[in-house]
């Protein structure tokens, strides 16, 4: 139960949550108006809207907002990004790392470039158009825009460095904890960890072609196969591996669309912000990459 609803929908201000999910301060992490499966669940987001405002006067923190109807489920952080959908429940870690990140996210446009990993001006040029499109202004606060980007840069202009320099702005500007990059060869994942390893030693990496699966590495990289079957199959102590919120930040080298149309399932599947790579984009009808 909640007090303060609306008296004109419930006149003794008292409404009930369907479900509440706690962090270990005991504080609400987010609130999950469940619709009937006949229903569409954004017919929840008025009412889960409400209780979250409920909740935020009664303890002083504002929930993540999630209303679904068990097929379709949408998540709303009212605070910096507008609705999106997504394919389940972010978990405890995902959910407090959130609220954390309300208090300590940084400007990223303004966020300073390491100049030891990219030096070229249009390696920051590109890292720049990047944090534009994520972030803006609302009313003098942050607020998030677009979650999805494409590098376009000729072959041997350094993709792989820029995006390493660009993890490595979001993790100093506590926008990524872990990240996701995926190749579409065993060879191009070897390469990919290599170079991050040089221009991010400090950065703890992992390739899962070849290595058991470590949670507190950084950075993971993979092929796509590879990752499909441990988001299908990888278990630990009956949990997913992988829940959808695991990674903030999901990197896609030689993004292609046969890539994207072949294993688009990893990308609805995991709530990050993502970012292609590429040398080579096509803009025909029947073959956009950018699209």
């Amino acid at each position: 139960p909640v007090q303060g609803m609306p008296k004109t929908s419930n006149p003794n201000g008292v409404g009930y949550v369907d479900y509440v999910l706690w962090g270990n301060d005991g504080k609400p992490l987010a609130v999950v108006e469940a619709k009937r499966t006949m229903v569409n669940a954004e017919q929840g987001k008025v009412q889960a809207g409400l209780y979250a405002d409920c909740l935020e006067r009664m303890t002083g923190q504002r929930p993540v907002i999630f209303y679904t109807n068990g097929f379709d489920t949408w998540i709303w952080d009212d605070r910096f990004h507008p609705p999106r959908e997504v394919q389940g429940i972010h978990d405890q870690d995902a959910l407090q790392l959130m609220m954390d990140r309300r208090r300590t996210r940084e400007d990223i446009r303004r966020a300073p470039i390491d100049q030891r990993i990219v030096e070229r001006a249009y390696q920051h040029e590109a890292i720049r158009r990047v944090a534009e499109a994520w972030v803006g202004d609302e009313q003098g606060r942050l607020v998030g825009l677009g979650r999805r980007a494409l590098v376009v840069m000729a072959t041997g202009a350094g993709k792989t460095r820029t995006a390493a320099s660009l993890v490595d702005l979001l993790m100093k500007a506590n926008w990524v904890k872990r990240a996701l990059f995926l190749a579409d060869r065993t060879a191009l994942v070897t390469q990919a960890q290599r170079a991050f390893k040089e221009h991010l030693p400090q950065v703890s990496t992992l390739d899962l072609t070849k290595d058991t699966y470590d949670p507190t590495a950084r950075v993971v990289f993979s092929t796509y196969p590879t990752m499909l079957n441990r988001v299908d199959k990888g278990m630990v102590e009956d949990m997913k591996l992988f829940g959808v919120g695991h990674f903030d930040l999901v990197i896609v080298d030689e993004a292609h669309r046969s890539i994207y149309d072949r294993y688009r399932a990893i990308f609805d599947y995991f709530d990050a912000l993502l970012l292609g790579l590429t040398a080579t984009p096509r803009a025909d009808a029947d073959r956009d990459t950018y699209e």
